[in-house]
């Protein structure tokens, strides 16, 4: 939602002074701070976190888990290769966008490669034909156990963990969040099967040596923006909780 990129907020424990006839002070998760200025507004740690407890604790565990574990730099991004592995006409997630490589030699590179997902929201778009290929069955459970800094997916969900967790994540770390997420998306389609040329975009040939040292070295690079990312998306869930703890 565009909309949320439009609303700055600057996180729990934060008062802002001589903003009372802002539109801010009225938005959810606002409350008066007269006692600290005239006229001041903080964002309702407390109240959020008991209306969402649960959300912020589920976000604060998969954000710390995908940060401990080591990151895997051999996927290739053939996700998106699964996506469109044995398809019939019409049955092809971008219609408008043709394969590069043809309809044969896309099934090819699926068959001569080991199809290593482990994110739901990529696994669960694969084709049935491609689904026995994968080395795991990830799903909505499991992926706290499975998330890890190298798969662009969990790179890209910061951004969405940001997102739900709304006035607390300060709007620096939600824009930071959102271009890492746009940077990988591009990323993602470049090295997709799909021609993306007529997009400005050159291919990442991941079906060649070539293509897929150049795709693990920005997933290498995308890991540690990621693992920055979630670092500070944590510190400001546990500014939120200390402040909640102070009543705030």
């Amino acid at each position: 939602k565009p909309s949320l990129l439009k609303r700055w907020h600057p996180g729990a424990g934060v008062t802002l002074a001589d903003v009372a006839g802002d539109e801010r002070a009225a938005w959810r998760w606002y409350v008066a701070d007269e006692e600290r200025a005239a006229g001041a507004v903080r964002v309702d740690a407390s109240a959020y976190l008991e209306a969402r407890g649960s959300t912020a604790s589920f976000i604060e565990r998969i954000l710390g888990r995908t940060a401990a574990r080591p990151g895997r730099f051999s996927c290739f991004g053939l996700h998106e290769w699964a996506m469109v592995y044995r398809v019939g006409p019409g049955e092809q997630r971008h219609e408008r966008l043709p394969l590069r490589l043809g309809s044969a030699a896309t099934d090819e590179v699926v068959e001569t490669h080991k199809l290593a997902c482990t994110h739901i929201d990529a696994f669960r778009f694969f084709t049935p034909e491609a689904v026995p290929r994968n080395a795991l069955a990830p799903t909505r459970e499991t992926q706290p156990d499975l998330d890890q800094p190298g798969c662009l997916h969990a790179g890209m969900d910061v951004y969405k963990w940001a997102t739900k967790l709304g006035p607390l994540v300060p709007g620096e770390v939600l824009l930071d969040a959102f271009e890492l997420a746009r940077d990988i998306r591009s990323l993602d389609m470049r090295a997709s099967p799909y021609d993306v040329s007529g997009l400005g975009l050159e291919a990442v040939r991941i079906e060649e040596p070539a293509g897929k040292a150049r795709y693990a070295a920005e997933q290498r690079g995308f890991a540690e923006r990621s693992n920055g990312l979630r670092a500070r998306i944590l510190a400001e869930l546990g500014h939120a909780r200390g402040a909640a703890a102070a009543g705030l």
